[in-house]
C-alpha cells in the first residue's frame, strides 16, 4: 500500500491507479459479454465493486490522517521536554560553574602553606632523580628514576601514597648505601651480550658479576662488565665472591665508579714500552744484556769469593781451582827463586795477579757503558716523541691539551727507560766493583805476604849471605 503525507495527493493517486485497473477488467467484461444486457450486468457490478473499494480507501486514508496526527503531537511534546530538559540543564550549569569557583577560591584559602610543601618535593624529587639515575642500587631496582622524573615535572599536589613513595624511595636508598648485597640478576658481558650472573654489591660504590669488576650503565639499568680489569685487584673480587660470610677484603670506590674507569685505563708496562716505539727497544735490549752479564758476573764472583776465603784456610795446601791458589802455587815451594833479587820476585807475584785481575773485573766496562748509554738513549727518545707530537699537533691543526699530554707522556717513556736502566745497573756494577776489588785486595795481600816470606826463607836458607 502506497502511503503519502499529503492526504489529497493520496487520492489522485489511488485514482489514477484504479482507472487503469477499471479499464482493464471492463475490457476483459466486455471481452467475455455475450450481449448487451450482460455486459450492461458486468458494468453495474463492477461499479458497486469500486465504490465499495473507494470506500475503504476513504476510510483507511481518514484512520493514516489520525494516526499522522498524533505523531506530531508526539513530536511536539519531545520537542518541548527536550527544551525544558535543555533550558534546565543550562540554569544547572551555571550554578556549577558559580559553586565551581567557589570551590577553587576555598581551595587555594585551605592550600595555604600546602604550595610552599609542593616546591620542596619537586625540588627533592628533581635532586635525588640525578642521584638514582645514576645509582649502582638502580640495576637492582630499577624503575625508580621513572618515578622521581614525574614527581619533579609534576603540576599537580601530590597524594599522599606519592609522598610515602618518595619517602620510602630515598629511605631505601640511603638503606641500601650502607648493605653489601649478593644476588643473581642480568648483567652484560665484555662482548656486549646479556647473560645472567652473580652479583655483590658494595653500597653505591662498587660492583662485581662473577669475580668481575663492573660498571653501571644507566641508560640501559644494568650492570656491564668492564672490558679492561684490574689486573692488581682481581684477586680481590675473587675472594669476594667465594666468601659467603664473615668478612674479607674488599674494594670500594669512593667516586662510585670513576675512579675504577680511570684505573683500568692505566696502560700496563707492556703498553707503555710499546709507546716508546725503537728506541725504547734498544734501551732494554741494552739493560737486559747488561743485567744478564752483571748477574753472571756477580755468581761467579761470589764462587770466587767462596774458594778464595776456604784457600785461606789452606795456605800451606794451594789449589788451582782459585786465584789466590794459583798465585801462591806460582812460587811455593821453588828454592831457586829465594836466591833471585827482590823486585824480580816482585814483579812475577804482579804478574800472576795481574794474570787473575781481568776475570774478576770483566763486564764492568760494558755495565758503565750502559749507564752512560741509558739516559742519552732515553733522551733521544724523548727528543723523537716530541718531534712526533708537534707533527700530530701540526697535521690536526688542533691545540687540545689531551693530545699534547698523550704526546708528552709518550716521549717521557723512552727518557724513564733509560733512567730505568741506567739506576739498577749503576748500583749492580758498583756492588760488582767492590767485590771484585775486595778479591783483588786479597791477591795482592797474599802477594806481598809470600813476597815477604819468600825472602825471609832465602835469608834464613843462607845464613852467611847476610
Amino acid at each position: 500500500m502506497i502511503r503519502c503525507p499529503f492526504p489529497k495527493t493520496r487520492s489522485v493517486l489511488l485514482a489514477l491507479v484504479a482507472l487503469p485497473l477499471a479499464f482493464a477488467q471492463t475490457s476483459s467484461a466486455a471481452d467475455s459479454a455475450q450481449s448487451l444486457d450482460q455486459l450492461l450486468e458486468q458494468t453495474r457490478n463492477i461499479r458497486a465493486l469500486k465504490a465499495k473499494e473507494n470506500a475503504a480507501r476513504e476510510r483507511e486514508f481518514l484512520a493514516n490522517r489520525s494516526e499522522q496526527a498524533a505523531l506530531l503531537e508526539q513530536a511536539r511534546a519531545r520537542r518541548d521536554a527536550a527544551e525544558a530538559r535543555s533550558k534546565a540543564l543550562s540554569a544547572q550549569f551555571d550554578q556549577n560553574e558559580i559553586k565551581l569557583k567557589e570551590l577553587q577560591e576555598l581551595r587555594t584559602q585551605r592550600v595555604g602553606s600546602l604550595g610552599e610543601l609542593f616546591g620542596v618535593v619537586r625540588q627533592v624529587a628533581g635532586d635525588v632523580s640525578g642521584a638514582i639515575h645514576d645509582s649502582i642500587v638502580s640495576a637492582q631496582f630499577p624503575d625508580r628514576d621513572e618515578f622521581f622524573a614525574r614527581l619533579a615535572k609534576a603540576k599537580n599536589l601530590p597524594s599522599i601514597p606519592v609522598l610515602q613513595q618518595l619517602w620510602f624511595e630515598m629511605q631505601r636508598e640511603m638503606t641500601e648505601s650502607g648493605r653489601v648485597v649478593r644476588y643473581t640478576g642480568p648483567v652484560i658481558d665484555a662482548d656486549g651480550r646479556p647473560a645472567e650472573a652473580e652479583i655483590v654489591r658494595i653500597g653505591p660504590f662498587i660492583a662485581t658479576a662473577n669475580g668481575k669488576y663492573a660498571g653501571y650503565l644507566p641508560s640501559e639499568k644494568k650492570l656491564k662488565i668492564l672490558p679492561r680489569q684490574p689486573g692488581a685487584l682481581m684477586s680481590v673480587a675473587e675472594r669476594l665472591h667465594a666468601t659467603s660470610s664473615g668478612y674479607t677484603e674488599a674494594v670500594v670506590d669512593p667516586s662510585r665508579g670513576v675512579l675504577l674507569a680511570l684505573y683500568v685505563q692505566r696502560p700496563g708496562w707492556v703498553e707503555r714500552i710499546e709507546k716508546g716505539e725503537a728506541v725504547g727497544y734498544v734501551i732494554i735490549f741494552v739493560g737486559i744484556v747488561g743485567a744478564l752479564l752483571a748477574i753472571f758476573q756477580f755468581f761467579y764472583l761470589l764462587r770466587v769469593r767462596t774458594a778464595v776465603s776456604r784457600q785461606l784456610t789452606r795456605l800451606d795446601r794451594p789449589a788451582t781451582d782459585n786465584p789466590l791458589g794459583r798465585v801462591l802455587a806460582t812460587f811455593k815451594g821453588d828454592v831457586a827463586n829465594v836466591e833471585e833479587d827482590a823486585e824480580v820476585i816482585e814483579l812475577r807475584i804482579s804478574e800472576a795477579v795481574l794474570r787473575e785481575v781481568p776475570k774478576l773485573e770483566r763486564f764492568q766496562a760494558f755495565l758503565r757503558l750502559a749507564v752512560a748509554a741509558g739516559p742519552l738513549l732515553g733522551l733521544v727518545g724523548t727528543v723523537v716523541g716530541m718531534i712526533i707530537t708537534f707533527q700530530s699537533i701540526t697535521e690536526s691543526g688542533s691545540s687540545d691539551p689531551r693530545l699534547m699530554a698523550d704526546g708528552i707522556g709518550q716521549a717521557m717513556i723512552a727518557t724513564v727507560l733509560g733512567l730505568g736502566i741506567a739506576v739498577p745497573l749503576l748500583f749492580v756494577n758498583a756492588g760488582l766493583t767492590a767485590m771484585s776489588k775486595s778479591l783483588v785486595q786479597i791477591l795482592d795481600e797474599q802477594s806481598t805476604g809470600l813476597l815477604a816470606e819468600s825472602l825471609e826463607q832465602g835469608r834464613s836458607a843462607d845464613p852467611l849471605r847476610e
